[in-house]
């Protein structure tokens, strides 16, 4: 009981970034007391810090880089790597594209599908929006204009009860301690995609190998393919071969 609670909480903590005490107490239907001794805990770590009247998470790591800046960026490497991604999918399946500027490039060969596209990508939204052929469906919360997404605790929520074919997913790093991302605001529907789907897609380029991020909402041997472009550092291809994971090199045209 208390380790579920623990779990629960923490996930509220980061989901929020910063909360008093008193909201802990009413949210958990505890006595300060017991949010006293939890908070003592999750704070041990180092990524949840302790503030006058409350927490805030800290990131100590790669931070949340906004989404002009990452989409100004040259996109040659992402283009074909979501091309590559979208030729994964098929009529009549169901899947969830993950919010980011490299899964967003799967929606340039995806048009013509008979499909179902769960998502938090606005701009997945916004390129599937005269398509008649798909069936989309938008996670509930707010936008975080970060990472032009929407987040919150309602989003991993409602799609908690849904189960994918396959989910691509995108990541701020992916290395030996994980698969990880910079925004406590999307890390419970990260984990919520990679738990409910048939097949776990990662998408990123190589640069990203070897670069860790404050949250990690997966291990790299709950993908079953990875999908870079041929920067990827030969310690990782090998290290992936190993674990079974389908590494696939998406050609720059």
């Amino acid at each position: 009981m208390k380790s579920r609670r623990l779990a629960e909480m923490e996930n509220y903590i980061l989901t929020h970034g910063s909360v008093t005490m008193e909201e802990l107490r009413d949210t958990f239907g505890v006595s300060m007391n017991t949010v006293r001794r939890d908070l003592s805990e999750l704070t041990q770590p180092g990524h949840i810090q302790k503030v006058y009247g409350g927490v805030k998470v800290t990131d100590q790591k790669s931070p949340l880089v906004p989404y002009a800046v990452r989409s100004s960026t040259p996109s040659t490497a992402k283009q074909a790597i979501g091309l590559k991604a979208a030729q994964m999918v098929k009529d009549r399946d169901i899947i969830f594209i993950d919010s980011g500027t490299t899964t967003m490039h799967m929606m340039d060969a995806l048009k013509d599908k008979h499909i179902t596209i769960i998502t938090n990508n606005i701009e997945v939204m916004v390129r599937a929006l005269d398509c008649d052929n798909i069936r989309l469906i938008v996670l509930p919360g707010e936008i975080h204009r970060k990472t032009h997404s929407i987040t919150g605790e309602e989003s991993a929520s409602y799609l908690n009860h849904m189960n994918t074919n396959i989910a691509f997913m995108a990541a701020t790093g992916a290395s030996r301690t994980g698969v990880t991302n910079s925004s406590p605001l999307e890390y419970s529907i990260k984990k919520t995609a990679v738990a409910h789907t048939e097949k776990a897609v990662l998408l990123l380029t190589g640069n990203k190998f070897g670069v860790t991020s404050l949250y990690s909402y997966a291990d790299l041997n709950q993908f079953q393919t990875v999908i870079t472009d041929s920067t990827v550092p030969d310690a990782y291809r090998d290290e992936l071969a190993d674990m079974g994971i389908d590494l696939q090199i998406a050609d720059q045209e």
